[in-house]
């Protein structure tokens, strides 16, 4: 694969500005629709019912689908759970107040008639409005601490300009990530959000990659200036980048086209997060410790106090 690519010599750094306004383009769409549409978050934050069913043979989801909106259940989120056989079916609290029970009672009796092999009701659950806000709120938090935790990282791992170019590529990811979703109502639950903090995860990975080469490379190149070491280390992880993504990608992909409905989002999410994140890890991350100065000195190693009086006697 490497000498697919070759010894690639693009010139990255000289393209920032075009890269910023792209980025910061996106971040503002992404602001603007998660501000004004807000996010479609599924019953494991709104609360709501969810019924699995099973049939003897693959069920057709849309004629499902038909049969409950012509039941008066027109909001009803039907999918495929594990097989072609099960069913979940997911719908928010009705506003009459009907109990689980109740309602399982309404979806069995409209599903039977329709269906030429026997239904089975195998189970029914009741998320509370409270329950959701409170995953919210905890799912919230789990992100805010995992970005915390990589200043810490990136911080004692390298330099503290580094933690905040590594931070601000996360924040962007995140952000346009979670944009898309509320741009195109996109069904947000708690698979998604297990895929942003996955996201978080493999673009830092990546970012620490071109980091460490950055680093390694202001210590032994003796000439050059810092938009040229960070070049030649953006030039020299390509390829390194270029087959995790790749690989990653295919299959997501496999796992967004083959793995049904029910693992759509999460592969979505995942694609959307490996594509800005590859992205982020050279436009921004490295983008933003050039703009913060960084030099040479800022490289080298601390000389401990008394390491030249080691060979006094």
């Amino acid at each position: 694969m490497r000498n697919f690519i070759g010894e690639s010599n693009f010139d990255f750094f000289g393209h920032r500005r075009v890269a910023m306004y792209i980025s910061g383009a996106l971040i503002i769409l992404s602001l603007l629709a998660i501000l004004i549409r807000g996010l479609n978050f599924g019953v494991d934050f709104t609360g709501g019912f969810t019924i699995e069913v099973g049939y003897e043979k693959a069920a057709d989801i849309q004629a499902i689908r038909d049969v409950l909106i012509a039941a008066d259940l027109p909001d009803a989120s039907v999918q495929n759970f594990g097989s072609s056989t099960e069913v979940l079916i997911r719908m928010a609290p009705p506003e009459d107040g009907k109990g689980g029970a109740a309602l399982s009672e309404e979806v069995f009796a409209a599903l039977t008639p329709t269906s030429d092999t026997p239904v089975d009701m195998r189970r029914v659950e009741f998320v509370g409005p409270q329950v959701g806000e409170e995953l919210r709120e905890t799912g919230g938090l789990a992100v805010l601490m995992a970005l915390f935790a990589i200043v810490i990282y990136i911080w004692f791992r390298f330099e503290k300009k580094f933690s905040a170019g590594s931070v601000l590529a996360l924040v962007h990811d995140v952000v346009i990530t979670v944009g898309i979703f509320a741009l195109f109502q996109i069904e947000f639950d708690l698979t998604i959000l297990a895929a942003i903090l996955a996201v978080i995860g493999y673009s830092l990975n990546d970012t620490i990659v071109v980091f460490d080469r950055i680093r390694e490379n202001f210590r032994t190149m003796r000439s050059g200036t810092p938009t040229e070491v960070m070049n030649v280390s953006v030039n020299q992880t390509l390829s390194r980048t270029v087959i995790t993504s790749f690989t990653t990608l295919l299959v997501l992909f496999a796992l967004f086209i083959f793995g049904g409905k029910i693992i759509n989002g999460f592969a979505l999410a995942l694609i959307i997060g490996v594509i800005i994140g590859t992205y982020s890890s050279i436009f921004v991350a490295s983008t933003a410790v050039l703009a913060l100065g960084i030099t040479k000195e800022d490289m080298m190693p601390v000389e401990k106090e008394g390491a030249d009086l080691g060979d006094m006697p």
